[in-house]
């Protein structure tokens, strides 16, 4: 069965994006950028992969990619409508008007039914790529988690997961930090 992977920038106080949706105050120091470049290669947007050296990268982890509308939105922001356009798209909004990107499914209902589908089907693992709201709605199906947390306190913004109580346990397998202090931890769910 697929995984459905967290993969996920974060602060050190736990949000993902400030109030308004803004990433720009997170840091992409040269080597945690290699490092993605060559392990996580799907998860450069296709319009930058070319800049950074990741145009012909085959996917090495994921075939799939879903998103919340809020990290969907920067893309339409600068008109792209097919952010990943080298994975299969799944954007969940009830808000979101039909977009003209055939490779792109808008998700109005059950995010949680979504993704318990889709790991069903072969392929490669399934990346939750945001926002809070999202992994919140399905926590109980994330198995696994890697966390760029950077070292910055943003104060407010959004969380990392968003919802109700509902604690779930993951062990730390393996972390590394980068230049900046930047560490990128990977967590895999522990089995009631």
């Amino acid at each position: 069965m697929r995984a459905l992977v967290y993969l996920v920038n974060a602060t050190l106080d736990g949000y993902i994006a400030g109030p308004k949706g803004e990433i720009d105050f997170f840091p992409l120091p040269e080597d945690l950028l290699a490092a993605l470049v060559a392990e996580y290669p799907e998860t450069i947007p296709t319009h930058l992969r070319a800049q950074v050296g990741a145009a012909d990268a085959p996917n090495r982890r994921f075939d799939t990619v879903v998103m919340g509308r809020g990290t969907y939105q920067p893309a339409l922001d600068v008109g792209v409508t097919s952010p990943y356009a080298h994975l299969r798209q799944h954007v969940v909004s009830t808000t979101l008007p039909d977009v003209d990107a055939p490779e792109v499914e808008v998700v109005r209902d059950d995010p949680l039914g979504l993704v318990r589908r889709l790991k069903q089907e072969d392929g490669l693992d399934i990346w939750l790529c945001g926002g809070g709201t999202l992994a919140g709605a399905v926590l109980s199906e994330i198995d696994r988690l890697v966390v760029k947390r950077s070292p910055v306190l943003a104060g407010d913004g959004v969380p990392m997961i968003a919802g109700g109580f509902s604690p779930a346990s993951f062990a730390l397998r393996d972390t590394r930090t980068f230049s900046n202090g930047t560490t990128m931890s990977t967590f895999e769910r522990v089995s009631a």
